[in-house]
């Protein structure tokens, strides 16, 4: 194997050949004698330990897996990646909002909230080589980030925005937590966020949770395979209110609280009353609550049936259920999320089947911006949808699609003396859109292009040979074509611009007659006449132009706008002069 290599691309380095043998056989080149698997050494290396040879540090290898929790990207992950990513924006923006992101690096001071939270703990954090030195940090989430930002639209002195509230944001950033890796979790992952700025009603999470049904909805996942468990901090603050715990210990509370389904309603009960000073009865009166299955029964039992946050909450629940998306929802006192920056609604997805960790979190945190600076509070609302667990999900649900390499065209020379020809028409096709790879060698075989073309993935090969090029034109085979009569085709050069009109495919439309609506908008006379339209008019003519009695018959497909004559150029006979 390393022979065959050392043929094609000349010696390789000495600490190549300790490097492990591939479990991955679609690797082509190089990566094929390069190693994925521990402990497997080489022939080579055998032999030279056979022969007693001291180890130098030239041929020592290095290890050619990633750190731990983080994860490489090769091409075949990078399109399902891109997949993925395609949907998250698509959800966004038919929701109206719009993409944003920032540096990767961001100030170490911006994550320590107080409040014990994990956060301040998983930080790869260091100092820089500045003067003076600066704390950083590889950001844990995105969220502080989206706050500083908006910071600095804001004026500091009155705390009015630069631009027009409400906003609505997105972004996919990639985020880092030394974290105890597990099924679903990584110490790096990449995160959609969606967060909308500046609107205090429960509406703001309404939409948010459409955004994220209509993600799921777009990649196969249904009511059947998820579940969002809703909660509010204002029904549990309305709790810990009547049971007499001060508001100061209401942040550090949740915190504690979220950890109820990973240690155990004793442990909770231990740390409420032990780390924070509340009262055995007032923790019992807690965990009785989260007992609760449903909104009605949480409200019976703690006593706050008829408070504010229980009717908010019960309202987002009604405007779900008009919205369509009712049977996704359902409530969870439970749920109340690990970070003490939120205020309001919180929710959480998970599997139904409980086999993953959460798919998805967020919340409202209307008081995050002062905790930076602002002079007033404004409302914030938002969620994180990780990478990792719902790639889980759609591998459980064979949900994710096949997505090969996709080449339109690989391009073939006969003969060296061809290339420079082989170059004009990859371009010419390129030019049209097309993805074209150029074959590095010549095919004077043509099983070698075949061959070529078929590891690429692509779809058709166009061969550059001189009895076809001395006659203007180059030969393109279609390999995915069954139709013997079709499979074949000689393309003129000049007319590589319509390539796919030679296949089919991009047809340009014929004329189409008059529309058959009046012009919208158009009155009196105008509006029962027919808009005159043809194939070269980038839009119908306004009704000024149409009631002037001008009657379109022929027309010029070069035209790049529409036809602006003034009254004063329309001839006796009707037509323009």
């Amino acid at each position: 194997k390393f022979e065959r290599v050392e043929e094609r691309v000349g010696p390789l380095p000495p600490g190549i050949l300790r490097h492990r043998l591939l479990v991955r056989p679609v690797r082509t080149g190089l990566a094929r004698v390069f190693g994925a698997t521990r402990g497997v050494m080489t022939e080579a290396t055998d032999k030279k330990q056979k022969k007693g040879k001291k180890e130098t540090a030239s041929s020592i290898a290095i290890d050619i897996n990633p750190p731990h929790g983080t994860r490489d990207f090769f091409p075949e992950d990078m399109r399902v990646q891109r997949w993925l990513f395609d949907k998250f924006r698509q959800a966004a923006r038919l929701s109206g909002f719009q993409e944003y992101d920032a540096p990767v690096l961001e100030n170490e001071d911006l994550y320590k909230r107080k409040a014990g939270e994990e956060i301040t703990d998983q930080m790869y954090n260091f100092v820089t080589k500045d003067n003076p030195p600066a704390r950083v940090t590889l950001r844990p989430e995105m969220t502080p980030t989206l706050a500083r930002m908006v910071l600095s639209l804001m004026r500091a002195s009155d705390g009015r925005m630069a631009e027009q509230l409400p906003l609505k944001w997105f972004s996919i950033p990639q985020c880092w937590r030394f974290e105890t890796t597990q099924r679903g979790r990584k110490r790096e992952h990449y995160q959609w966020n969606c967060d909308i700025v500046g609107v205090d009603k429960i509406t703001a999470e309404v939409e948010l949770l459409a955004t994220v049904v209509s993600f799921f909805e777009s990649v196969g996942i249904t009511s059947e395979d998820v579940r969002f468990r809703i909660n509010s901090r204002k029904v549990l603050g309305a709790v810990l209110e009547k049971a007499g715990v001060p508001a100061d210990k209401f942040a550090p509370t949740c915190v504690i609280i979220d950890k109820l389904d990973k240690v155990g309603p004793e442990e909770v009960s231990r740390q409420l009353q032990v780390d924070h000073g509340i009262g055995n009865d007032v923790a019992k009166t807690i965990l009785t609550a989260m007992e609760a299955k449903t909104l009605e029964d949480f409200a019976a039992r703690s006593g706050t049936a008829d408070s504010e946050a229980v009717q908010e909450l019960k309202r987002l629940f009604d405007l779900c259920e008009a919205y369509g998306m009712g049977d996704w929802l359902s409530f969870d006192a439970s749920v109340v999320r690990g970070l003490a920056y939120y205020t309001g609604v919180v929710f959480e997805v998970f599997d139904r089947k409980g086999e993953l960790r959460a798919i998805c979190g967020g919340g409202r945190y209307d008081r995050l911006l002062t905790l930076y600076g602002s002079p007033k509070e404004i409302p914030c609302v938002g969620f994180g949808f990780g990478d990792c667990v719902i790639m889980e999900l759609l591998k459980e649900r064979n949900k994710l699609p096949k997505l090969g390499r996709e080449v339109d065209y690989v391009v073939a020379a006969y003969s060296a003396e061809m290339m420079p020809a082989q170059m004009k028409v990859a371009k010419a096709i390129r030019d049209t859109g097309a993805v074209v790879d150029v074959m590095p060698d010549v095919a004077k075989k043509v099983a070698k292009a075949f061959n070529y073309a078929d590891r690429c993935g692509a779809r058709r090969i166009a061969f550059v040979a001189p009895d076809e090029w001395n006659n203007g034109v180059v030969r393109i085979k279609d390999l995915r074509e069954e139709d013997e009569s079709k499979k074949q085709v000689d393309v003129p050069f000049d007319d590589m611009a319509n390539i796919g009109t030679y296949f089919g495919e991009g047809k340009a439309a014929k004329a189409p007659a008059a529309a058959a609506a009046a012009v919208p908008g158009a009155s009196g006379a105008h509006a029962a006449r027919q808009v005159p339209v043809c194939a070269g008019f980038s839009r119908p003519l306004t009704p000024q132009q149409s009631g002037m009695g001008v009657k379109v018959e022929a027309v010029c497909a070069g035209f790049e706008r529409p036809w602006a004559q003034s009254a004063s150029s329309v001839g006796s006979s009707g037509a323009p002069a």
